[in-house]
């Protein structure tokens, strides 16, 4: 048995199975804290290692492909405290980490376990239903259906849509994204046989968001429909974040050419009407809470200057 306890949380190898506990402190980052306690089978784990810093360093594990809903849907863009499988080690626990690491891996080893994709998925994923809260809209999962509704930071187009609901069997696909820069972020569900709009803030079928980094819990949401996807060709993972949304992706497409939606290049307007989205979404999250006097002084004045130079 190799363990490990610290502020942030615990790992508990018994050589068959990683138990991964959140910490029960104030600082435990939100995702953590709902997705809750999680058991990795050996069989699921590509590797481990610990990186050591300045104050200790951070254990990291690393899963099989198709072994993890929640890590495909991820694709590695969850950093630090929210990543949960990631945990802040202090010096004086460095030790420990070394150990639990070691034992993993002679585990992997002895049982030789393949680093290649998995068949099937051996976590199950977050559990349903679930829900997210973010940005221009709301999203729920019981299972079977997706239900979207919109908030007043939606653009008209959504709003002249209405609430979209659809289920996990018309789907072809699950993206998400986290916010970074001026681009937003976001889960996007792709129906067969439908064309979605370039833009994350005027697709139907997608949920956007310009402050919070992750979204809520929306990633918990986009996991817990991956995991119920049909794992045939073309429905096993998520589908890959395009770099421009904008920008159709490169290579051969499916289809007839002119069926494709035009390129479309980015303006100052539209850079001004996303500011002016986020300040709106900045003042509701101070006012539910979520965001502190201080944090919401700052965000606005970094929001007010990006304004003045659009």
């Amino acid at each position: 048995m190799a363990e490990i306890f610290v502020p942030s949380g615990s790992w508990t190898f018994d050589n068959e199975t990683l138990r991964i506990v959140p910490g029960g402190g104030g600082d435990t980052h939100e995702l953590r804290r709902t997705l809750g306690e999680m058991t990795v089978p050996l069989v699921a784990i590509a590797g481990v290692s610990f990186e050591p810093s300045r104050k200790g360093g951070d254990l990291q594990l690393r899963l099989r492909p198709g072994a993890d809903p929640l890590s495909d849907v991820v694709a590695g863009r969850l950093s630090g405290s929210a990543d949960p499988y990631r945990l802040a080690v202090p010096k004086d626990r460095v030790w420990a980490a070394e150990y639990l690491v070691d034992e993993v891996r002679s585990a992997l080893a002895l049982e030789g376990v393949p680093g290649g994709p998995c068949e099937e998925f051996l976590l199950p994923g977050p559990a349903v239903p679930v829900s997210a809260s973010a940005g221009d809209g709301t999203v729920s999962f019981d299972g079977e259906r997706i239900r979207l509704d919109w908030t007043l930071f939606a653009t008209s187009v959504k709003q002249t849509a209405g609430s979209q609901t659809f289920l996990v069997s018309d789907l072809e696909g699950v993206e998400w994204a986290p916010q970074s820069g001026v681009g937003y972020g976001r889960l996007r569900f792709r129906l067969r046989q439908a064309v979605p709009a370039r833009s994350p803030e005027n697709d139907v079928h997608c949920l956007s968001w310009g402050l919070q980094r992750y979204g809520g819990a929306s990633v918990l949401v986009a996991a817990a429909v991956l995991a119920r996807l049909p794992r045939h060709a073309g429905n096993r993972v998520a589908l890959p974040a395009a770099p421009d949304d904008r920008r159709p992706p490169d290579g051969p497409q499916d289809g007839p050419q002119d069926e494709r939606v035009p390129a479309r290049p980015a303006t100052g307007l539209d850079e001004h009407d996303a500011v002016v989205r986020r300040l709106g979404e900045l003042g509701e999250l101070h006012r539910s809470g979520v965001l502190t006097d201080e944090e919401f002084t700052s965000a606005k004045r970094s929001l007010l200057r990006r304004l003045e130079e659009t």
